[in-house]
Parts: structure tokens; C-alpha cells; sequence
């Protein structure tokens, strides 16, 4: 009996909010204030972005340089909805005099990138040739309740391609009654279909299935992702995305990044499943990068999303 309770309780207030809060829960939820601000269409996101541990570990194959990560994000000005992660990304073995074959991927950088797209070749040469280890802890909820997931993930890229995966354990904790831990995986693809213009990109969130509690079957959402990110220029970077929770009906995801100078972007989103629309703004000052994210829901309200980033290492 109390084994079913703890599971009720621990269900309860996902059940009782709306899709949006639902899908932070112990879904994949969001990874970093960039994805915030482009609607959390980020399953195509190639990378040089810590935050690709969480929205598709197979991105983490382009990072050459070790990063480290904050984020925080507060959902309708609830302490009770608050969500704080840190992230950890280290390459494996770079080689040497990486930078100067410019970025590590064509649609990565999340500001317009300087002087001339790097060849193929160049790009290729800058990779890790063991692909990149990440390490994520992230919590949400508040005393009451919360749940905190700790993760590893790994990412590799061969020439167009890149495929990456991650495990996870999930605690699910509420105050008097105790907690619940689950371990879960989840696996992530992106292809280049044209190379420098458009990629595709894939996830699967908990392909294990794992449950929560045996009273009525209660499992961790697992949740399929694909979409596409497409560069018209330069500045410009198009996302579409659709997600499925194998429980609940598909949603569309839509993001523009806009980047006038190298250091500044401008994004807008829109997301139908949680129907909300966001909009953020991301600087880089060398070696140090800062998102902020705005989100507005019209039954709850609006939620603030904010990232950092710091890079270091050999150039």
C-alpha cells in the first residue's frame, strides 16, 4: 500500500498540470536557454554546444574544446517548477591545431560564424578522433517535490554522420513518503543530408521503457524526436521539429536564429504541444557565452530561461 501511494503522489502533480510542465518533468526536458528561445526544436542542433548532452548526444561529436555549463529555468514564477542543470563536455583526443580550420560544424555555433565556411576536409581534420564524453546533473521541483537525473552521454562524428547515447538515473522524491529511482537510456542520431546547409537530426528518450511504480504500469515518458535544421546563409538557421510521447498526440516545434555579427543572435520559437511561443538572445565574448530565454503559455504564463558557457583549452 504504501508503495502504490508514494506512486500516486509522485504522478500527481504531473498529472494535474498542463502538457508543458508534464514534459519537464521526468521527460528529456530542455537543455540550455538557445533551445529555450527556438522552441526546444534542438534534436537537429549540431554541436559546439555543451547542451547537446541533453537535446541530442549525438551532436556532442563536434565539440574540440572541453565546456562547461549553467542553467536555470523558472516556469510561471514558481519556485515549486524550477529546473537548475550543470553539464560537463570533454573531447577525446583533438588534434592539434584544431582551430584553425574555423568552427567544428557547419550548423553549430549558435552566432554567425567568421570569414569562410571551412572545407569538409578542415572540418573532418578538427574532430575529435574518439568522440566527446558529457556529464549532466539536473533537478526539478521544489521540497515538496522533485526529481533529480544524473547523466552521462557520448557522441561520435564520422564524416556526415554522427550517432550518440546516454544513460540516465532518475530519482523521484517526495518530502515524508521517500523516493524512487529508475535508470533509463536514450540514443541520438544527425545526418548532414546537405553538407553546410541542411541537417536531420533524431532522438529517442528512454527506449528501455523504465517504470516508476508497478501500480498501474506507471513508466518515465519515452519520447521520439526528429527534425530538421536548414542554413540559408550565413546568419540564418531554420529548426522544424516534431515530438511524440508514445502516450500522448505529436507536437510541432518551429525556431529562427538570426545573428547580425558575429557575437550576437536573435531567435524566435513556437512549440503546439505545450502552445507556447519563446523568444531569447545569445552573446559570445570569446571564450565565455550567455543565452536568455523568454517563454509565454496564455493559460500560465511566462517562463525564464537562463544558460551559461565556458570554454577552455589550446585554440
Amino acid at each position: 500500500m504504501a508503495q502504490q501511494l508514494l506512486a500516486i503522489l509522485a504522478l500527481l502533480p504531473l498529472a494535474l498540470l498542463s502538457p508543458t510542465v508534464r514534459a519537464q518533468g521526468n521527460g528529456p526536458g530542455v537543455g540550455g536557454a538557445r533551445a529555450a528561445a527556438l522552441g526546444n526544436a534542438s534534436v537537429a542542433l549540431a554541436g559546439a554546444d555543451v547542451w547537446a548532452v541533453n537535446n541530442n548526444a549525438a551532436a556532442l561529436g563536434d565539440l574540440r574544446r572541453p565546456t562547461a555549463g549553467g542553467y536555470a529555468e523558472n516556469r510561471y514564477f514558481s519556485a515549486a517548477l524550477n529546473v537548475a542543470a550543470l553539464a560537463l563536455a570533454l573531447p577525446l583526443g583533438v588534434p592539434g591545431g584544431a582551430a584553425e580550420t574555423g568552427a567544428a560544424g557547419p550548423l553549430d555555433a549558435g552566432v554567425a560564424p567568421a570569414g569562410a565556411a571551412p572545407s569538409a576536409a578542415a572540418v573532418a581534420a578538427a574532430l575529435p578522433r574518439y568522440g566527446t564524453v558529457a556529464f549532466e546533473a539536473r533537478r526539478f521541483g521544489g521540497s515538496l517535490y522533485n526529481e533529480t537525473r544524473v547523466g552521462v552521454g557520448y557522441g561520435y562524428r564520422l564524416g556526415q554522420i554522427s550517432v550518440g547515447g546516454r544513460v540516465d538515473a532518475l530519482q523521484i522524491s517526495i518530502e515524508g513518503l521517500g523516493s524512487r529511482r529508475v535508470l533509463l537510456a536514450s540514443l541520438g542520431g544527425q545526418a548532414e543530408l546537405v553538407p553546410g546547409r541542411l541537417t536531420f537530426g533524431a532522438s529517442l528518450y528512454n527506449l528501455n521503457q523504465a517504470r516508476v511504480a508497478s501500480y498501474q504500469n506507471e513508466r518515465v515518458p519515452t519520447v521520439l524526436r526528429a527534425g530538421l535544421a536548414y542554413r540559408p546563409s550565413r546568419q540564418v538557421l531554420l529548426l522544424v521539429e516534431t515530438e511524440k510521447d508514445v502516450e500522448r498526440d505529436a507536437g510541432f516545434r518551429a525556431g529562427l536564429e538570426y545573428c547580425p555579427v558575429p557575437l550576437l543572435a536573435a531567435r524566435l520559437g513556437l512549440a503546439t504541444g505545450s502552445e507556447q511561443v519563446s523568444a531569447g538572445l545569445g552573446l559570445r565574448l570569446g571564450d565565455f557565452g550567455l543565452d536568455y530565454a523568454a517563454a509565454y503559455q496564455q493559460a500560465l504564463g511566462f517562463s525564464q530561461h537562463l544558460s551559461v558557457a565556458k570554454t577552455w583549452g589550446a585554440r
